[in-house]
C-alpha cells in the first residue's frame, strides 16, 4: 500500500504537469513541468521525501526500461534517419563539444570563486 501511494504522488506531478503543458502556450515538456512541480513541493516540505522515495528509487534504478520505446521508434523511421544521418552525427557532435566547453567554464569560474572564497576567510582570521 505504502508503494501505491507514493506512486500515487509521482504521478499526480505528472498528470499535473502534462495538463499544465496542453494548456500552456509555451512548449514545455509536461514531464519536465511535473518534474519542476514536484522538486519545488519537496523543497518547501509540501511533500516529505518519504512519501516518494522508494517508487522514485525503483523507477531511476530501472530508468533504462523506459528508453527502449524510444529505440524502437528509431529502428522502426530507419529509413528516414538513414537519409540525413550525417547531419544528426554533425549537430551531436558540435553540440556535445560546445557543451563540454561550456561546463567547463562554469566549472572553473566556480573553482576561482571558491578559492577566493577561501582565501578571503583565512585572511580575516
Amino acid at each position: 500500500m505504502k508503494q501505491l501511494k507514493q506512486l500515487f504522488w509521482i504521478l499526480l506531478f505528472s498528470f499535473i504537469g502534462e495538463f499544465l503543458s496542453l494548456i500552456s502556450p509555451v512548449a514545455i515538456p509536461g514531464s519536465v513541468i511535473g518534474m519542476v512541480l514536484l522538486f519545488i513541493a519537496l523543497h518547501f516540505k509540501w511533500l516529505k521525501l518519504d512519501q516518494v522515495e522508494e517508487v522514485g528509487n525503483w523507477l531511476t534504478d530501472n530508468m533504462a526500461i523506459f528508453f527502449v520505446p524510444a529505440g524502437v521508434g528509431l529502428m522502426t523511421n530507419f529509413g528516414i534517419l538513414g537519409d540525413v544521418w550525417w547531419q544528426l552525427l554533425l549537430t551531436i557532435v558540435i553540440t556535445t563539444t560546445l557543451m563540454l566547453g561550456f561546463v567547463g567554464l562554469v566549472v572553473q569560474f566556480m573553482k576561482r570563486k571558491a578559492d577566493d572564497t577561501s582565501k578571503n576567510s583565512k585572511e580575516v582570521m
